[in-house]
């Protein structure tokens, strides 16, 4: 099981094609450093899509989804 403490939530898009390595390169360009047991979510610039990186304190988890229909509703900044 993976625990997560916090989860947080990315203003600006992020390119959906981008792997692991571009998502953590946004997560540390902002905080700093991924922290363990936190989640970072990003959407894609339409709402369609959603990649979420979470840091277990050994190593990194990437998941995306992707919806056939609708948007997910996001923060003003999407």
């Amino acid at each position: 099981m993976i625990r997560v403490d916090a989860v947080w939530l990315a203003v600006q898009p992020l390119d959906m094609r981008l792997g692991t390595e571009a998502a953590l390169a946004r997560v540390v360009g902002v905080f700093g450093a991924a922290h363990p047991n936190h989640a970072y979510l990003f959407a894609n610039r339409r709402g369609t899509r959603m990649k979420v990186l979470i840091h277990d304190g050994l190593g990194l988890w990437l998941a995306c989804r992707r919806l056939n229909q609708g948007r997910f509703r996001w923060a003003e900044g999407n």
